[in-house]
C-alpha cells in the first residue's frame, strides 16, 4: 500500500525527514493492519485475528498523535497565511491563535520522538510480582504485608486481575514473602519499574520510644513467560507435594494440595499453596517457573550488553535502592527519578499512578537519548 502524498505545510517543520519517514511507515502499518481486520479469512482465523488486532492497538496511539500533529501544523500554517491579509481584525485574530498554537508544537514533536524508541517485547506481558521482607525483622514483615496490598488495590484501580499465589505469614501479621500474579492490559510496562530495594522509615508500633526505624522490602516484577519465550525439560524439574499452611479451609491443610519445584540445572525453587487442588498448584508453579526462567535469561542479556558499554540506561534492576516511604515527613521519593510526593496514606492504598508515570516518562526519554546517538558513539 503506498503511502499517501502530503501537501506541502503538512510537512513537520522541525521534525527531521528521517523522523518523519518511520512515523510514516507506521501509519502506512496501521492501515495495512485495518485493511487485515476486515479480510474474511482473517476474522476467520480466531488466533490471527487477535494476532493483528493486538498489534493494531499498539500503533493506534502513534497514528493518533501523528495525526493530532498534522492538524496543529496545518492550525498554524492556515493562521500564518491569515497574517497576510488586509482585514485587521482577521490578522489580530490570527496572532491569538498562533500565541497558542505555536507553543504546542515542540511538545509534539518530542512527544512523536519518543514513539520511535524501541518497544519493550515485554510491555503487553502479564507479571508475577514477588515481594519479600528483607532487613528489619518484623517490621519489614509487617511493611511487606503493605506492599503487597498496595499493587493489589493499584491493580484493582487499573483494572487488572490480580492473585495471590503464594504467602508465607511472619509475625504480627506480616509477611516473609509473597508472590502475586496480575494480568491485563499491558501490565508489565506499568510494574516493570517498580523491581528493586523498597526501603521504609517510621515508628515501628512495638517501639516503645518512638525512635524511627529504617527497614526493607525486595520487590520483583517478572514478566510471564510463555513456552515459547523459555523451554523447560521436564526431567530437568524435582516436584515435591506438602500440606499447606496458613489458615486454611476445607481441604486445604488437609490434603497433599501444595506444590514444590526444583529447577535442577538453575537450582531455582518455587511453591504454591494457595489452591485446594494440586493440579492448579502445579500449574501455576510451574507459570511461575517459567517466569524466574525467563527473568535469568534476560538479566543475563543485559549484563552481557551492559559489560559492553559505560553508559547504561536505567533497568530498574531489583537490586538497587530505588525509593523511600518516609512515614515522619509523610513523603515518598523514588530515588532513580528524583520524584517526592507526599499522602503516603493514598499511595499505600494503590493511588500510585502518577509514581508509575514518572518512571516511565524518565526512562522513555532516557532511552530517546540513547536512541537518538550516532552509532558507534558509545562511552569509551
Amino acid at each position: 500500500m503506498p503511502i499517501r502524498p502530503r501537501i506541502a505545510y503538512e510537512v513537520p517543520p522541525m521534525l527531521s525527514q528521517e523522523v518523519l519517514r518511520k512515523l510514516e511507515a507506521i501509519e502506512q502499518r496501521f492501515e495495512e493492519l485495518t485493511h487485515q481486520l476486515s479480510d474474511p479469512a482473517v476474522a476467520s482465523s480466531g488466533e490471527r485475528f487477535k494476532k493483528v488486532s493486538k498489534e493494531r492497538a499498539s500503533l493506534e496511539p502513534t497514528v493518533a498523535a501523528l495525526q493530532a500533529y498534522r492538524k496543529l501544523v496545518r492550525d498554524v500554517a492556515d493562521n500564518e497565511a491569515l497574517l497576510a491579509e488586509k482585514d485587521a481584525e482577521l490578522r489580530e485574530m490570527a496572532k491569538e491563535e498562533l500565541a497558542l498554537l505555536r507553543p504546542r508544537l515542540e511538545p509534539a514533536e518530542e512527544r512523536l520522538k519518543v514513539f520511535l524508541v524501541p518497544r519493550d517485547p515485554n510491555d503487553d506481558k502479564d507479571v508475577i510480582v514477588e515481594i519479600r521482607a528483607g532487613a528489619g525483622g518484623d517490621e519489614a514483615g509487617l511493611f511487606a504485608a503493605e506492599l503487597l496490598r498496595l499493587y493489589l488495590r493499584y491493580a484493582e484501580r487499573r483494572g487488572w486481575r490480580a492473585e495471590i499465589a503464594d504467602t508465607s505469614p511472619g509475625a504480627l501479621g506480616g509477611v516473609k514473602d509473597a508472590t502475586v500474579t496480575i494480568s491485563g492490559d499491558s501490565v508489565y510496562s506499568s510494574l516493570k519499574y517498580e523491581s528493586g530495594v523498597h526501603r521504609v522509615q517510621r515508628v515501628p508500633a512495638t517501639e516503645a520510644q518512638g525512635r524511627i526505624h529504617t527497614s526493607t522490602v525486595t520487590v520483583a516484577v517478572m514478566p510471564e513467560a510463555e513456552d515459547i519465550d523459555v523451554q523447560v525439560n521436564p526431567a530437568d524439574i524435582e516436584m515435591d507435594v506438602f500440606r499447606s499452611t496458613g489458615s486454611g479451609g476445607q481441604s486445604v491443610n488437609t490434603t497433599d494440595s501444595a506444590v514444590r519445584l526444583t529447577h535442577k540445572p538453575t537450582g531455582v525453587v518455587v511453591k504454591c499453596q494457595q489452591e485446594k487442588s494440586q493440579l492448579k498448584n502445579r500449574t501455576m508453579a510451574m507459570k511461575m517457573l517459567r517466569a524466574k526462567l525467563y527473568e535469568m535469561e534476560l538479566e543475563r542479556q543485559r549484563s552481557a550488553r551492559d559489560a559492553a558499554r559505560k553508559s547504561q540506561v536505567g533497568t530498574g534492576d531489583r537490586s538497587e535502592k530505588i525509593r523511600t516511604y518516609n512515614f515522619p515527613q509523610d513523603r515518598l521519593t523514588d530515588h532513580r527519578v528524583n520524584y517526592t510526593r507526599h499522602n503516603l496514606p493514598a499511595v499505600m492504598d494503590g493511588d500510585v499512578e502518577d509514581v508509575v508515570e514518572a518512571c516511565r516518562t524518565f526512562y522513555a526519554a532516557q532511552a530517546l537519548r540513547e536512541a537518538s546517538r550516532p552509532e558507534g558513539a558509545g562511552a569509551r
